[in-house]
């Protein structure tokens, strides 16, 4: 079926790119299978984090259908784009839709895309892991391919202003290799592997990036353990507490 929405979406995005003069490291993009079902599983820092994980397929010529909040879906703007694009709508209250839809996408030989922290880490480190990507791999007999992003939350994230400047803004992204999601195996268990690759991408992105911030009003992307001062995990906690 022609791609009527998705691709011209794929070339402004591009275009914004240049006028952004965004700096994008991308390795790994290989691993994406060229062919056949796969589960894209990212960390999770910005509001445009499926933008440059999609962004990760191109190479391999794939498009990847991102599972997202279904309150995106209902938008003005972003509803028919997301439609046009047959991204996966999840509705937290009745998450077994989202789920079927899922799996029946990846049967037919689609990438689905899993952020499986579910929401924004605002402390820019890994939150914990949900299992249904792991538990969409293993129904639909497909891999996981984990990944990182970063420098993506300079961009725009929960709780700072958009920054759509020509701001010269890096982007590292990494691509791991599949982990396989062996139906004989637990999804706890999968779950964890996963996270801990996530991890390691995550880790290696931030190793590359190519700068640091400018002084001390600019420390905010940073996380706490890098010498940032983003909130720690612990602190996110406390403040959803309340």
């Amino acid at each position: 079926m022609a791609e009527l929405v998705y691709r011209p979406v794929v070339g402004f995005a591009r275009t914004l790119f240049k006028v952004w003069d965004l700096k994008i490291d991308l390795q790994g993009s290989e691993n994406i299978p060229r062919s056949g079902g796969a589960v894209l599983v990212s960390n999770h820092i910005s509001y445009l984090d499926f933008v440059f994980d999609g962004l990760a397929a191109l190479p391999q010529k794939r498009l990847v259908r991102f599972m997202a909040k279904e309150s995106v879906f209902r938008h003005r703007i972003s509803g028919p784009l997301m439609r046009g694009m047959k991204h996966i709508p999840v509705d937290r209250k009745q998450g077994e839709a989202a789920y079927a839809h899922a799996l029946d996408s990846l049967r037919s030989g689609e990438i689905v895309g899993v952020f499986p922290e579910a929401t924004i880490s605002q402390s820019f480190t890994l939150k914990s892991f949900k299992s249904g990507a792991a538990r969409l791999a293993q129904e639909a007999g497909v891999p996981l391919i984990p990944m990182a992003v970063w420098g993506t939350q300079r961009l725009w994230t929960k709780g700072h202003p958009r920054n759509f400047k020509r701001s010269h803004i890096p982007i590292t992204i990494r691509v791991g290799e599949a982990i396989e999601a062996s139906r004989d195996k637990y999804a706890g268990a999968i779950t964890r592997q996963l996270r801990e690759r996530v991890q390691e991408l995550l880790e290696a992105a931030q190793r590359a990036y190519p700068v640091r911030p400018k002084g001390p009003e600019d420390t905010w992307w940073m996380p706490a353990h890098l010498g940032g001062t983003a909130p720690t995990p612990e602190q996110v906690r406390a403040a959803e507490a309340l």
